[in-house]
């Protein structure tokens, strides 16, 4: 479900700037020292606060198979995505994404342009609608070099949504974006991040990339029933390895 800010801020206006940076490190610093705090309350009260095994670490997690998760990607903000073993292949010309395809998720579902809400904070996809991904239109458009952002719901008040099994992907995991000039972008999925809304990857998320690039973006981590969202966010990340007609 969605919280205030979801899937991060928009990209920065200015990303090597010195006072970014500094506001960055500044947030990251304050983000360790409420999370050390949180936990110490938590682990006071865990029923009060909903620790359940969404709240586990990620070393400890199980899918519902019982076998254990994926090792997840990690790396300080500033850093660049995982690629996966493959090569890239040559950016399109920019079409507008109509629908993606996630075959080991049974994901099928159409995409919708998402821009800027009035408080300068990405739009989320419309929550009537559960299977339906939003395209963020201020960046590439799938196939185009740069990155593509994907956002998506994981479930809502009733129901899963399109992707509440977004963190189940792996390297090497194919997912397909068909576009408006009837091809189709093949993305080989490279790493899958969980990270904590407070200290979202924004340069790695949004930043300059000279290939073609999807990022997948849902909530994940623990619920928190107080303030009605998840605390962190579920990233893939994925890169253009071949296309077709489609």
């Amino acid at each position: 479900m969605a919280g205030q800010y979801p899937y991060g801020g928009p990209p920065p206006a200015d990303k090597g700037s010195t006072a970014l940076r500094t506001v960055l490190i500044g947030a990251a610093i304050a983000g360790v020292v409420t999370v050390v705090a949180g936990m110490l309350i938590v682990l006071q009260s865990p029923e009060e606060y909903g620790m359940d095994r969404d709240a586990l670490p990620v070393a400890v997690q199980t899918q519902a198979s019982g076998q254990p998760q994926q090792a997840l990607f990690q790396a300080p903000p500033d850093q660049p995505p995982p690629l996966p073993q493959i090569t890239p292949a040559p950016a399109m010309l920019p079409s507008t994404p109509v629908r993606i395809l996630v075959k080991r998720l049974g994901i099928n579902a159409p995409i919708k342009s998402v821009g800027l809400a009035k408080d300068g904070t990405i739009e989320v996809p419309p929550s009537d609608n559960p299977n339906l991904a939003g395209w963020y239109r201020n960046m590439s458009t799938p196939g185009e070099a740069g990155p593509a952002v994907l956002l998506g719901h994981k479930d809502t008040r009733t129901r899963s949504a399109v992707f509440s099994r977004l963190g189940e992907l792996k390297n090497g995991d194919t997912i397909e974006v068909r576009r408006q000039d009837k091809t189709t972008a093949v993305f080989t999925v490279g790493g899958v991040e969980q990270a904590s809304k407070k200290t979202f990857p924004t340069e790695r998320v949004y930043g300059s990339r000279e290939n073609a690039q999807l990022h997948l973006i849902t909530c994940g981590g623990a619920y928190d029933r107080t303030i009605g969202h998840y605390n962190d966010n579920i990233i893939v990340y994925a890169t253009m390895t071949s296309s077709y007609r489609s």
